[in-house]
């Protein structure tokens, strides 16, 4: 805690010096409040602070009801004042005309350094997340059902095409599976996830066992060892709980090893034929960077909002969606052969699903955007009172975008599209959405009026020993996101932390693989040659990949399987290797999975 408040004090003066103000009284407030209220005070408090200050700049004014664990004087809180003087009235709590952009930033900062640093919640605040997660279910399972030929409408407007070639190459039987990396709800990892003797029977019309696991049908007599389930037999999504917040976890639903294989089929699908479409300019399945280029405009020429949706995963329900594919048997039909329909809780409890899929299934993602998009120009259909046409649809591309549940949409659209995306079951959070104003928020990158005031945030405890392993890299990564914010101060304080507790901490180059400190100078102190490459002394990442062997036919059908991609020229995640390259080792037979143990070992690498 006290080295975690001394990084905050630190940020806290650098920043206030720009702006030329104090921050003694909120360096105090600070330690106090620390001491008193514990981690919670920086991790939720803080950030509460953040939520009622962009809200704020939303509304163009301090609201009577924000702030509401901070004294005032005036209009304004007393902590952190120095800033927010700079943005709002003290008297009136109005927003100034030029408000100070850097203010605004160093209270974004200031409060969401520790916004979501990885600190496992207490046993309350997850079964209070449980809880809602139930409820939202039954929410899904039980709403009214209303008046869907819209949605149908405007879904073959903008997929029509694009679903007819997938449906196609399904047909055909253009199917390539994969295993993901992840943990799986019958527990098979790494290489063992080939090893496949369980299979539901509601696979086999789309993806059948003799070709989906099977090297080839001269293995059909393994067909005799395999245990094909019937629906009510299947295993479950396993739902477990993920560090988000010290606040509120994230919940997410592991898939069974099958239906993880098969998903991944549909999804290479779905990737290819997006990205040879138009449709790519509307949804975003990989590159994040044209909703942010998006959200910098709309917070210069205010036409453009973000919006953003709670569980959003959660409330897309299986009905929609298969209204969504409904035209496209082969397609429909595969999707919903691969989709979990019941859900192992905590506790032991199993509950059958109304919504699609949550967070685990590999078709949660690509799915629930193209829900999300069909409601929004249903929305804009509404609004501009008459059928939309393709032409239509085009002349949208660059002011409408989804990628997730960030949400990019015209101003003049936006309270027809929130109308729309709620009598679809989804839920607008108001909260972190941005249209009357000049901030916007999207995919991790924030702006006010053209600048970028995004923040550095802290993601682990500091370590303690040369032991924490995760602890050190995320404080090495902390201390170079903080070097390219410009932030001397604070990062004079890290390197005297990582050098006390590493002993070597070199000046590399940021495509270096040792563990060291960025630099504008060129990197010269403590190299040497070795073939003409620059090295440096300095400690080096390395995972210990577990023992997983496996041979006979599970062997032959992951190497032919890599082979096909190769050939193909798919270079994705496999269960091998998290970081998405093809396995070319020949020890990838008896090693697998994700690391559970990642070390450092001291030595010489290169400094780019």
């Amino acid at each position: 805690m006290k080295s975690l408040t001394l990084l905050w004090n630190t940020i806290a003066a650098q920043l206030a010096v720009g702006c030329r103000t104090s921050v003694h009284h909120d360096i105090k407030t600070v330690e106090v409040r620390s001491k008193n209220e514990g981690l919670s005070f920086l991790t939720i408090t803080l950030p509460g602070f953040a939520k009622d200050f962009e809200r704020s700049l939303e509304l163009g004014r301090i609201d009577d009801a924000a702030f509401s664990s901070f004294r005032r004087r005036g209009s304004l809180p007393v902590f952190l004042s120095g800033f927010s003087r700079l943005i709002f009235d003290r008297t009136s709590g109005v927003l100034l005309d030029e408000p100070n952009v850097h203010a605004i930033q160093a209270i974004r900062q200031l409060t969401l350094l520790f916004s979501k640093i990885l600190v496992d919640c207490s046993d309350r605040r997850k079964r209070l997340a449980l809880r809602e997660f139930v409820e939202c279910e039954h929410e899904v399972r039980t709403r009214a059902e209303g008046e869907f030929n819209h949605f149908a409408q405007v879904s073959g407007l903008l997929f029509g095409s694009l679903f007819s070639k997938i449906d196609l190459r399904i047909f055909q039987g253009d199917m390539l599976p994969k295993h993901g990396p992840g943990a799986t709800a019958d527990s098979l990892v790494g290489n063992q996830k080939y090893v496949q003797m369980q299979w539901p029977c509601r696979l086999e019309p789309y993806f059948p066992y003799g070709e989906m696991v099977l090297p080839n049908w001269s293995f059909w007599d393994q067909l005799e060892q395999v245990d094909f389930v019937e629906p009510g037999a299947e295993v479950p999504v396993k739902v477990t709980f993920v560090p988000k917040t010290m606040k509120t976890p994230r919940i997410i639903a592991i898939e069974p090893t099958a239906m993880q294989y098969a998903q991944q089929a549909v999804l290479r699908l779905i990737r290819e034929e997006v990205k040879r479409s138009k449709l790519n300019l509307f949804i975003g399945l990989d590159d994040q960077t044209p909703n942010q280029r998006l959200a910098l405009e709309g917070s210069i020429s205010k036409d453009l909002a973000t919006l953003d949706l709670s569980e959003a995963s959660d409330r897309v329900s299986h009905e929609i969606v298969s209204l969504l594919l409904a035209r496209h048997r082969h397609f429909h039909d595969a999707v919903m052969a691969c989709r979990s329909s019941s859900a192992l809780l905590p506790g032991g409890d199993v509950m059958s699903l109304s919504k699609f899929a949550s967070m685990g299934s590999a078709l949660c993602f690509p799915i629930e955007a193209m829900v999300f998009l069909t409601a929004i120009f249903v929305g804009i259909q509404a609004d501009l009172g008459r059928y939309l046409t393709s032409r239509d649809i085009n002349s949208y591309a660059g002011r409408v975008r989804v990628f997730g549940d960030d949400i990019i949409v015209p101003v003049d659209h936006v309270r027809s599209v929130m109308r729309s995306l709620e009598y679809f079951g989804l839920k607008v959070n108001e909260r972190k959405s941005f249209w009357n104003g000049k901030f916007r928020e999207s995919c991790g990158k924030e702006y006010y009026d053209g600048t970028d005031v995004s923040v550095v945030r802290c993601r682990r405890v500091f370590p303690s020993s040369r032991k924490n392993v995760q602890e050190i890299i995320s404080l090495v990564s902390l201390r170079n996101q903080l070097f390219r914010a410009g932030l001397e101060e604070p990062v004079d304080l890290l390197d005297r932390q990582v050098l006390k507790l590493l002993g070597h901490f070199p000046f590399v180059e940021e495509t270096s693989p040792v563990l060291g400190r960025l630099s504008f100078d060129p990197v010269l102190t403590g190299t040497k040659l070795r073939n003409g490459i620059p090295m440096v002394k300095g400690w080096q990442i390395r995972p210990v990949i577990p023992v997983n062997e496996i041979s006979d036919w599970p062997a032959l059908r992951k190497c032919l399987d890599q082979l096909h991609r190769r050939s193909m020229g798919v270079n994705s995640f496999s269960s091998e290797n998290p970081l998405g390259e093809i396995a070319t080792s020949s020890d990838h037979l008896r090693r697998s999975g994700r690391p559970r143990v990642v070390d450092i070992k001291l030595g010489w690498g290169p400094v780019r």
